[in-house]
């Protein structure tokens, strides 16, 4: 089977045109995977009009957009500045950093989600920690990974940021995905587990080059862009999908997320 060329597929450099075209793609492409698991967490935990609801690190706000779709009351904190403009452009309240009384206005939350894995550097217990705190008594933190390594297809996609890594540090976005992992999070805060479930959220693409601009928004290749090059990285990355394009020219790659539901007592 031939190989697809991919155009425009490089990871952006901070600070240049590039970081703005990855966060399009993030936006346009990749977000959309993840439906399956908003709504799966949003119809277990019934929000609606009641429900006032705050995503850390929301990206460009698309679970949100669809809370908000419910009648939510929503915010959401996210640093990247270029991620935090579309979201604005949702016109969704997204502030870089909690400041109550400013971008975003409550002090707590009726439900804080925790859907994407933290950045290199930033320890995920802290980002836990914070949503406690954030959290109303009696309300719900939710916390999201990936599923078993061997459940997911883009498992051996995923595997090219390790090996062109090299020791550069890219995180394993399978770090929380064993058993009891999650709820391991919880520790030394009030939080307790109060329930979860796993979602398929297949990951499907118009074609090999969409692909490829998917998968590096994610954030999950910039160790490996900045240690072997982005253009190699792109190049890898293509002929890792071979195995899961479509005869149509569509890739499809079957994923499981794993969520987990975390009450605050009263």
């Amino acid at each position: 089977m031939a190989s697809a060329r991919v155009t425009g597929t490089t990871a952006a450099p901070p600070g240049t045109g590039r970081a703005s075209a990855r966060a399009r793609d993030w936006a346009e492409i990749q977000e959309r995977m993840l439906v399956p698991l908003y709504e799966a967490v949003h119809d277990r935990l019934e929000v609606g009009p009641a429900t006032s609801v705050l995503g850390l690190g929301c990206r460009s706000g698309l679970a949100l957009l669809l809370a908000a779709g419910r009648g939510a009351q929503v915010a959401g904190l996210e640093p990247d500045d270029e991620l935090r403009g579309l979201a604005r452009e949702r016109r969704l309240r997204v502030a870089a950093h909690h400041r109550p009384g400013a971008d975003v206005a409550r002090s707590a939350y009726s439900l804080v989600t925790v859907f994407e894995q933290p950045p290199p550097g930033t320890e995920p217990r802290r980002t836990v920690a914070a949503a406690a705190r954030l959290v109303l008594p009696g309300g719900h933190v939710v916390l999201a990974a990936w599923g078993p390594r061997e459940r997911c297809e883009s498992a051996a996609v995923l595997d090219v940021a390790r090996r062109m890594a090299r020791r550069s540090g890219a995180r394993d976005p399978f770090e929380l995905s064993p058993p009891g992992a999650l709820e391991d999070l919880l520790a030394g805060t009030v939080l307790r587990p109060a329930g979860g479930g796993r979602v398929g959220c297949p990951f499907a693409y118009p074609d090999p080059g969409s692909a490829v601009r998917g998968l590096l928004a994610t954030g999950l290749y910039d160790a490996a862009a900045e240690f072997s090059g982005p253009a190699l990285v792109a190049k890898e990355l293509e002929e890792s999908l071979q195995p899961y394009l479509r005869p149509d020219g569509t890739v499809r790659m079957a994923n499981v997320f794993r969520y987990l539901i975390a009450e605050r007592p009263r």
